[in-house]
């Protein structure tokens, strides 16, 4: 009686673990991106505006994969600073030196983007990436007292780094949000991003290099 209990629970089970085995082999869809890090604008003499030669970048971004090694998305990003004394955005497009009192200077990137990872194996712990696209880059500089200057400028991006996988760091942690979020695969990533966007009728170029870390999540 025992025996064909056990057998019968078997049976049972046997179905649901196949699935669970097949659901895993599948190959991601889908990556989202978060990451931040340092963002140095090619404004001249920015540390000058700003007392400081670089500010914060934060972006998030989602992809597709048409294939294994090849996806195709979009990516928002937003930057800020505050500075005090001179407006750059103003005083270089207008060719003149604007005196000027709290200064917030904003950037919001958003990038279409086409990718390619040097991706041969899904426990490959390390895999090299590149690729770029267009940037649509909108700004706002608000002068205190003064208005805000703001609109947006056409460009493009490149961007390459490295990922490292963490799956294997803690391995019931990757199968529970797999489970649970449908997650392939996790991994950490450092990057360079350079991004150009220069101003109609001037040589002002809002874009820059951004040096950037975050996480990758493959579902």
């Amino acid at each position: 009686m025992r025996a064909i209990i056990l057998l019968i629970a078997a049976v049972l089970l046997l179905p649901a673990a196949g699935h669970a085995a097949s659901s895993r082999l599948d190959q991601p869809n889908w990556s989202l991106e978060v990451k931040g890090g340092n963002f140095y604008p090619e404004i001249d003499n920015w540390k000058d505006f700003y007392g400081r030669d670089h500010t914060w970048h934060y972006a998030g971004s989602l992809a597709y994969k048409v294939l294994r090694q090849v996806e195709a998305g979009i990516e928002a990003g937003y930057i800020k600073d505050r500075g005090q004394g001179y407006a750059p955005l103003n005083s270089q497009a207008q060719g003149v030196t604007v005196l000027s009192g709290r200064v917030t200077y904003e950037l919001a990137p958003i990038n279409v983007f086409v990718l390619f990872r040097g991706m041969f194996s899904d426990d490959q712990w390390l895999v090299p990436y590149a690729g770029g696209g267009y940037t649509r880059m909108f700004y706002r500089e608000k002068i205190e007292s003064q208005g805000a200057a703001r609109g947006y400028v056409n460009g493009y991006h490149g961007r390459a780094g490295l990922q490292f996988l963490l799956d294997g760091i803690d391995s019931s942690a990757a199968n529970n949000l797999f489970q649970d979020y449908g997650v392939h695969h996790t991994y950490l990533f450092v990057e360079l991003e350079i991004t150009k966007a220069a101003l109609d009728n001037s040589s002002m170029d809002l874009g820059g290099k951004s040096y950037l870390a975050g996480f990758l999540f493959e579902f």
